[in-house]
């Protein structure tokens, strides 16, 4: 069982719990007034909830407005200027509301609202690029992943329609107010696989011009050696989200990815792309991730796909389920976090067996997952010379990183003839 000092003294084992049952907010918090930032629904509907830091730096996206939230233990009080959070009626910690920047309240150049083409999703940018998956649009009836919301989101909080020069405007303002460092494009399936041709045109813009690390999370595409070329343009992560490692469940779930792609080629995409490691610019990392939904399929599943992950030397997302308002599973629960607890203990040790490079990005800090990095507090083996190596790594790269946008921030404008080729894809 977990106890109110447990949650006091371990923020890990906090964001998890947070996860699983939301929050209710009191009377008395003044979120937007107080800096905060405002509720919106994007991409497939994991950012829907209230953003904030926890104790430690954990960043955090916790559900506010789904169902299992009303009944929740937790509340959120602001009293004397300062959010607390309180569990059953007692002081757990007090917690910042993730701060809202400048560039949220503006308009791009076309009068569009810069939180309709991309948001920050901890301190990363995050942007659903391109017109709703066609899952959603599937005739004689939609196929669309049972969990997802992004057919709900699109036209409303998320626009529909994105132009380069509209991307790259909130981009930079994302950068120079918020000091993001990377910048994660998300799409859904297109019929002939063109998500990595749409997407190309805003990677090869950003890498130029801005040098940020840039990450694509699309459908596997059936030419795998796509890949190759994505590494060789500077793209600095693959994200693959089969979801569910269990075969029946994953055709159930996931009826589009099952008819479309199958699980095998998500399995082979995730292999192939983490061989491609030790290919490409030697200035820009790489990594694959293998994205799965813990509380979809039972624990030992979820644990069987890290393992499997880690295996071929890719690095394992794990989201927690959370039963979107509007969604085909909005009326399920989400899991226990109990059970929970197994399942991320394993993410990280399971990470730092295979010695994966987690935790060494600068400024990337995620509210939507817990990253493997901070599961450490859940597990009781520490990996003392892996760590060392770890922060070694974060130390070296993010003084290299560092560098490299001085300098490119230093340099003249570039033109882009691009612009107008991309905006004919979309």
């Amino acid at each position: 069982m977990i106890s109110l000092p447990d949650l006091r003294s371990n923020a890990a084992l906090l964001k998890l719990d947070l996860y699983c049952k939301g929050v209710r907010l009191d009377d008395s918090c003044l979120v937007e007034e107080d800096g905060g930032r405002k509720i919106l629904r994007t991409r497939a509907g994991l950012g829907s909830g209230l953003e904030m830091i926890l104790p430690g730096g954990l960043w955090t996206n916790v559900p506010v407005t789904e169902h299992f939230a009303a009944y929740s233990p937790y509340t959120l009080h602001r009293e004397a200027g300062r959010y607390l959070v309180r569990w059953h009626g007692e002081d757990v910690t007090a917690v910042t509301l993730s701060p809202r920047p400048g560039w949220y309240d503006r308009p791009t150049s076309t009068g569009k609202p810069m939180t309709r083409i991309g948001t920050l999703q901890g301190t990363y940018l995050g942007i659903y690029q391109a017109k709703v998956c066609e899952y959603w649009t599937a005739k004689p009836e939609k196929v669309n992943c049972k969990f997802c919301s992004v057919g709900l989101n699109l036209g409303i909080d998320d626009a529909d329609d994105k132009s380069i020069d509209e991307v790259m405007e909130v981009v930079r303002a994302a950068r120079e107010e918020s000091g993001i460092t990377y910048v994660d494009f998300n799409t859904g399936h297109y019929e002939g696989d063109t998500y990595l041709d749409i997407l190309e045109p805003f990677i090869v813009r950003i890498k130029r011009e801005l040098g940020l690390l840039v990450g694509v999370q699309t459908p596997p595409h059936r030419d795998l050696r796509r890949y190759d070329h994505l590494r060789a343009i500077g793209v600095n992560r693959v994200s693959f989200c089969f979801e569910i490692f269990d075969r029946q469940l994953f055709e159930e779930i996931c009826p589009g990815k099952h008819a479309e792609y199958g699980l095998d080629h998500y399995l082979e995409a995730v292999r192939y792309c983490a061989a491609l490691t030790r290919k490409g610019p030697r200035d820009e990392p790489w990594v694959t991730n293998g994205e799965i939904i813990a509380g979809l399929e039972p624990p030992e599943s979820s644990i069987r796909a890290i393992d499997w992950i880690t295996s071929v030397g890719a690095v394992p997302t794990v989201c927690v389920f959370r039963p979107l308002t509007g969604t085909d599973l909005q009326n399920a629960e989400p899991p226990e976090t109990e059970e929970m607890i197994p399942v991320f203990r394993r993410l990280f040790e399971a990470c730092m067996e295979k010695g994966l490079p987690i935790g060494v990005a600068p400024n990337i800090h995620v509210s939507l997952v817990m990253l493997p990095e901070e599961c450490r507090a859940l597990s009781s083996h520490r990996y003392p010379l892996q760590t060392l190596k770890l922060r070694a790594m974060a130390k070296v790269f993010g003084r290299r990183f560092n560098k490299r946008l001085e300098r490119m921030s230093a340099a003249p404008a570039v033109s882009a003839p691009e612009t107008a080729a991309a905006e004919s894809v979309m």
